[in-house]
């Protein structure tokens, strides 16, 4: 109940400019057109004041639009939870151990990370969502994760709907001849039903939202998949991430450890398939999209990994010449360089190095 009264007083009559933005537009017109075409044809297709499955069909719908609309405007409005401005931990000894923020003039609290977007550190921040044109953090999480729930559910009862509305529809209304077939959307249909007229206008209108509906289905499926997998690790998204570029770093440390210097003793014209460089070298070219580097005789480079025949390292250039710019790595021929005496001996060979592709 207190969640409710906040999202109905917003706590702050700004919080209303969210809904100025792309994304609740987008959102909120999806979930607009799905419901409304997903009630009126289920009207066409069964109705709900005859059957007990024509009703509890279309209270379903009804249903499935309310969670919808109240765990997106709880996400939205209700807000991740932010530190308040200046906090500082009651053990002052326990300050050592958090970040501060210049700009919030704060310490983050443990998990919590600061956002440029909402320009505020956010308590166990998750990411900034442009759906709901807010952080998801702490307090939301939860209506977040299940507005994501939700979507893929109600969409895939929707979609069902369209799919056999058009079939009852367009079932009478189909004449078949010897090298074609005609539908007359002009039709009525020969039940006593009260029902809406399904024209060109309606089908193509169902047949739009169908799509929408399954596309719908198919994207936030996706996302809600991605945060139960973060949920059951007990982690954030911007903590996944974290781990992982902290493991990058220290596989490109390793890298970079057990590299070994070349010199380059023929020059290389950065070719795909060097015809110059043998028969071998050039049907064992590496198959990927990573470049291939000019050599000229006299040039460093750093190898880091390799195949039989090529090799993948940087540019060993002067610091003066390179400041500014980015580095220069790609594959080229092994036949074009040779260890450096001081790496001959002592180094290992490139990783990844194979003898056959």
């Amino acid at each position: 109940m207190g969640t409710f009264c906040s999202v109905i007083k917003f706590e702050n009559l700004q919080e209303l400019k969210r809904l100025c933005h792309w994304g609740p537009i987008i959102a909120l017109g999806v979930i607009a057109i799905c419901s409304t075409m997903a009630m009126i044809d289920s009207v066409l297709w069964y109705w709900p004041l005859h059957t007990t499955g024509g009703s509890v069909n279309f209270i379903m719908l009804i249903n499935w639009t309310v969670m919808i609309l109240y765990n997106y405007f709880n996400a939205m409005f209700a807000g991740p939870g932010f530190v308040p401005r200046g906090w500082k931990p009651e053990n002052p000894q326990d300050s050592m151990y958090l970040q501060y923020c210049k700009v919030c003039q704060a310490y983050k609290a443990p998990r919590s990370h600061h956002c440029r977007k909402c320009n505020r550190c956010i308590m166990k921040m998750d990411h900034h969502c442009p759906w709901i044109n807010n952080c998801c953090g702490h307090q939301n999480h939860a209506s977040f994760t299940l507005f994501l729930l939700l979507v893929p559910l109600g969409c895939i009862h929707a979609a069902f709907i369209f799919v056999m509305t058009m079939y009852t529809q367009l079932y009478n209304r189909l004449s078949f001849g010897w090298n074609t077939v005609k539908i007359d959307m002009s039709a009525a249909r020969r039940d006593p039903l009260p029902i809406v007229p399904f024209g060109l206008a309606a089908f193509a209108a169902t047949l739009f939202a169908l799509g929408l509906a399954l596309g719908t289905t198919i994207a936030v499926g996706m996302l809600f998949f991605i945060q139960i997998k973060i949920i059951l690790r007990n982690k954030t998204s911007i903590e996944s991430w974290i781990e992982e570029k902290r493991e990058q770093l220290k596989q490109k440390a390793d890298k970079r450890v057990r590299s070994v210097r070349y010199k380059v003793i023929e020059d290389y014209s950065g070719a795909c398939c060097p015809l110059n460089r043998g028969i071998k070298t050039f049907f064992t070219s590496p198959c990927t999209e990573e470049p291939r580097i000019q050599l000229q005789k006299g040039e460093l480079i750093l190898a880091t990994r390799g195949l039989r025949y090529w090799l993948y390292g940087d540019k060993i250039l002067d610091d003066s010449f390179i400041e500014g710019t980015s580095r220069i790595r790609g594959w080229f021929p092994r036949n074009c360089v040779e260890k450096c005496p001081c790496d001959g001996e002592s180094d290992p060979a490139p990783e990844g190095e194979k003898k056959n592709r």
